[in-house]
């Protein structure tokens, strides 16, 4: 949580952090902004300290909408230090940053930086950082970087943003399945009332119509993927497929607060009318070992060893996974989830990179998503919860829907 980062930046001997770029999708900068209308702005928390926004004069009112301490960068007269850099807008970005650091006591030590900004235009920044300041290591970090780490747990009101968008999705969820279970049928294909068919792009349009009018927004697209598509896990569907009776289809969607605030993730498979006996098949060993997971979920247990576990159940119903083939494109495939919160994919990690410290502590906020992938078969099933490692060491689903398999017409 954001009360442990100086304990982290104390942990990974960390001085300072710098946070550049807008409010909006900047996952870095949200987390301590909340978002709002900032498209430029720095941020620096010096360990031990409150953290400071530097923002564009024009944003004055939205800066202090943040709550934070504030500093405006006209006070640092860039068109003077652009005249003392002979015009050079690099060395002149450069020389703000250095006596930005300076006015805050930040001469030595270690300073890790984070941010959404232009590749090209931050390693020129900071590679030149470096190099004008010799007693600073500018660092870059990854994995186990502080604000992932102290994003892995969240509060009471983080978790109640999630849960609210959650509630924003299996609405739209509810409304797509309305929308399909409502269509004419011509031969095996759902048709609108011109008899054309029904496509994943008409879909698709109305998902992003739905979410916006509930306040939302869909940055990376939505999987509506159908048929052999539905067998490759991230196929996002081809716009073109028509919308057939008993393929299956997988719908995982995952929108955020409008602005880039928090995500939600949740997947469902259906097959419209019918489903055909192979694929109940698939969809009841893969409801099987969501059930026993979801069932055997522990505070405190350690996210690896939930992904082998998932594999052993599979493997035992005879299914290939990435526990006795690290390289099968077929059966189970992925990790059965990942943390959620500002990014879509977050700490704890389920995966192969996951460490001793990935565990469900309580606060945590996964996806659980175990699935079966067989393209060559023309099909694929995937059951996806969000779900809430509570204080009281419980886990709760943020948002409930059914896990049916068939979506039966209504004509």
């Amino acid at each position: 949580m954001k009360k442990d980062i100086d304990s982290l930046m104390q942990a990974h001997e960390l001085d300072a952090l710098i946070i550049t770029g807008g409010a909006a999708h900047n996952p870095a900068m949200y987390y301590f902004t909340g978002g709002g209308h900032i498209s430029q702005a720095d941020l620096v928390k010096k360990r031990g300290f409150d953290p400071i926004l530097f923002y564009n004069p024009m944003e004055r009112d939205e800066a202090a909408k943040t709550g934070l301490e504030t500093k405006n960068l006209a006070d640092y007269r860039p068109l003077d230090l652009l005249k003392e850099c002979n015009g050079d807008v690099l060395q002149a970005t450069i020389l703000r940053y250095k006596k930005m650091l300076t006015d805050l006591g930040i001469t030595t030590g270690r300073v890790a930086v984070y941010g959404k900004v232009d590749a090209g235009l931050s390693y020129g920044v900071f590679s030149g950082l470096q190099a004008a300041m010799p007693s600073l290591t500018i660092v870059g970090e990854v994995d186990d970087s502080v604000l992932l780490l102290a994003m892995a747990t969240k509060d009471t009101a983080e978790v109640e943003r999630i849960r609210k968008m959650g509630q924003v999705t299996v609405s739209v969820v509810a409304s797509v399945a309305d929308y399909l279970t409502s269509q004419r049928v011509s031969g095996e294909t759902l048709v609108h009332a011109d008899g054309n068919p029904v496509t994943v792009g008409d879909v698709k349009r109305r998902i992003n119509l739905w979410l916006m009018e509930r306040g939302a927004e869909n940055p990376e697209d939505t999987i509506f993927a159908i048929g052999r598509d539905a067998g490759v896990p991230h196929s996002a569907g081809n716009p073109q497929d028509p919308i057939r009776l008993g393929q299956t289809i997988v719908f995982d969607i995952y929108p955020c607060e409008a602005g880039g605030g928090y995500f939600y993730d949740f997947t469902r498979t259906w097959c419209v009318g019918y489903a055909r006996d192979e694929a109940l098949a698939l969809y009841e060993d893969v409801l099987a070992v969501y059930r026993q997971i979801m069932g055997e979920l522990t505070v405190g247990g350690n996210c690896p060893d939930f992904q082998r576990r998932t594999c052993e159940l599979f493997e035992a119903r005879g299914h290939p996974t990435g526990l006795s083939n690290p390289q099968t494109q077929e059966g189970y495939v992925h990790s059965l989830g990942h943390g959620l919160g500002l990014h879509v994919h977050e700490r704890p990690w389920f995966r192969s990179i996951a460490s001793p410290s990935d565990h469900l502590d309580p606060g945590s906020v996964v996806t659980v998503e175990p699935g079966l992938y067989y393209p060559e078969r023309g099909m694929g099933v995937r059951l996806e919860d969000t779900v809430w490692v509570r204080p009281d060491g419980n886990m709760e689903i943020l948002a409930e829907y059914p896990l049916d398999l068939v979506l039966p017409l209504k004509s």
